[in-house]
């Protein structure tokens, strides 16, 4: 049997209860639910809590606090670069390797989809649509999106977009007889609940608005998975292509509709943050249909499981925190039921909680939740974790705590340590920094740019070689042709409005690069400031600011480009 295609998709936001088939009574889900009654369902499927340690620990096969993505902003997004990932082993066993839509785990080299094992990509940058580093007045249609190095602009829904292009590359693989991997991850249904109204319609009346547009979001992402079946049909990839959905945490708009009982939401460390559907589909592998495995598995399990289905070839000594669920996909056996995992995700910013600290985390093991430390819940009685049973099962909780202990001491230090970025690299120069891969310091969406955290945060780079460099500060991105004291318009979107940016007093620039600090004054109509700096190969931290006239500091630079300017 031919080599099978894998396609992977993953939804952002959508819960375990934002599916019909899983016994939402408002949404409407037809295409998924048919793929649910083909496919093998896991139904006691966890993932992290937020995105970015999810989609680092199904591409790596390792726990966000071992692979380096602990967290959505912070410098905390960026995987490790010595781990290969899913794309970089498939393409290591001669598929070709393709990723569409979110990516939320660096948006500099060498972190980018295509600085990691994925030949083609079309995609945003950071957490979605508006967030601070993409591209200026992208409102969810007709967008700029990043075609491996270049920004383009693309006609259409932005769901939409990632199906369109995935479909046509995939096409022209398989005109060319050429295996492929598929990754679809969409930004939807994740806020802004934007979306053509004709998807929310239907849902109006029912529910609250937000509920109808999110609901409408997924209503397309199902409308689009009708789309893909028809091509693979359409093209007799069907039979022999992996198909698997899943979705990246815990519902964040549909709870107060229907949660499947579940206690939590998305960032929550019970159930209902961290429980995801999660549906395989081959008909030529001999996985069966319309069945059900009970048994605790995870996100770490995607990569391991699929190496084995694929039979993948991987360096000898790489080692995964999940394992493989091959068996439980083509034997009908059962997890291991004495599995044990660990599911904690964090930043460090002050004034911000997090779940850095020890035992901000949950144990999972068969149908025991041991969360925070201290809170015991048996799942198979308590499906809500409405009952701590902690003190009447002293042995459990002291088996999950010297598992939890064990776990700790391996990878607890890895929250004091920062990926950098690279500049001064041929792979990307300039290099654009932004104020979402600040440390210590939140600002990675609108709400934060426009209005304006009055406060800088710390890059983490790299400098790739010796040489004068050209640094260039910006309050708004540079696409956005405002000035440095300029405020921004409200912003008028398809489907949605973007508050006014509010002006900033701005007089003067200050820099630090390591420990040299410079300082330039801005003039009423700049819209930009430059420094020339001698870099020494390396890593380093930079900081800026903006000081008005009587020299108090305003905030950072949202925005910073480093080139070299050796060449």
């Amino acid at each position: 049997m031919f080599r099978p295609n894998v396609i992977f998709v993953l939804t952002d936001d959508q819960g375990y209860g934002d599916v019909s088939c899983l016994g939402n009574p408002v949404l409407r889900t037809p295409y998924l639910d048919r793929l649910h009654s083909e496919s093998v369902r896991f139904t006691d499927f966890h993932v992290a809590p937020m995105c970015t340690p999810t989609r680092g620990e199904l591409l790596t096969g390792r726990d966000a606090l071992d692979n380096g993505a602990t967290f959505v902003c912070l410098g905390r997004t960026l995987l490790r670069r010595d781990l290969p990932t899913m794309a970089d082993i498939f393409a290591a066993n001669g598929y070709h390797t393709g990723h569409f839509g979110k990516w939320h785990l660096g948006d500099n080299y060498p972190y980018r989809p295509q600085d990691r094992g994925f030949h083609e990509t079309v995609y945003h940058p950071a957490w979605g649509i508006t967030s601070a580093p993409d591209y200026f007045g992208n409102d969810y249609f007709d967008d700029h999106y990043r075609h491996r190095d270049e920004i383009k602009q693309y006609q259409g829904y932005c769901t939409d977009v990632w199906f369109d292009e995935a479909v046509a590359w995939m096409r022209r693989c398989h005109q060319q007889d050429d295996p492929f991997f598929t990754y679809i991850a969409t930004n939807a249904p994740h806020t802004p609940l934007w979306v053509p109204n004709h998807y929310r319609q239907p849902y109006l009346g029912e529910v609250t608005r937000n509920e109808a547009s999110f609901f409408g979001m997924i209503s397309n992402i199902d409308e689009n998975m009708g789309r893909l079946d028809s091509f693979l049909q359409e093209t007799g990839l069907r039979e022999n292509t992996i198909l698997i959905f899943m979705t990246d945490n815990g519902t964040a708009t549909g709870q107060n509709v229907f949660n499947a009982g579940m206690r939590g939401r998305k960032t929550s460390l019970y159930d209902g943050g961290h429980r995801v559907p999660f549906f395989v589909r081959w008909p030529n592998g001999g996985v069966g249909r319309g069945r059900d495995v009970s048994g605790l598995t995870r996100s770490t399990d995607v990569l391991p499981t699929l190496i084995d289905l694929c039979s993948l070839t991987v360096d000898d000594g790489l080692a995964f925190d999940g394992i493989s669920l091959a068996n439980a996909l083509q034997e009908s056996a059962e997890p291991p039921s004495e599995r044990m995992a660990v599911i904690q995700y964090g930043h460090a910013a002050e004034g911000i909680r997090g779940h850095t600290d020890k035992n901000a985390a949950t144990v999972l093991w068969n149908k025991w939740r041991l969360v925070n430390g201290s809170e015991l819940y048996d799942i198979a009685t308590d499906i809500g974790q409405t009952r701590n049973v902690a003190e009447s099962n002293p042995e459990v909780v002291g088996c999950m705590q010297d598992y939890y202990e064990q776990w700790w001491e391996e990878v607890g230090d890895n929250l004091e340590t920062y990926q950098p970025i690279t500049v001064g690299s041929k792979h990307e120069n300039p290099v654009r920094l932004c104020s979402c891969d600040w440390t210590g310091v939140y600002a990675d969406n609108q709400a934060n740019i426009r209005g304006c955290v009055m406060d800088s945060g710390t890059w983490h780079v790299e400098v790739a070689r010796d040489g004068l460099y050209g640094l260039t500060l910006r309050r708004w991105p540079e696409e956005s042709g405002l000035g440095i004291t300029a405020s921004a318009p409200v912003m008028q979107g398809f489907d949605g409005t973007l508050p006014e940016g509010a002006a900033l007093p701005v007089s003067s620039a200050w820099l630090r690069v390591g420990s040299v600090k410079r300082t330039q004054r801005v003039t009423e109509e700049a819209t930009h400031v430059t420094l020339r700096m001698a870099l020494a190969c390396g890593t380093v931290q930079i900081k800026s600011w903006w000081y008005d006239g009587e020299g108090n500091p305003l905030a950072g630079a949202y925005y910073l480009a480093v080139e070299s300017l050796n060449d």
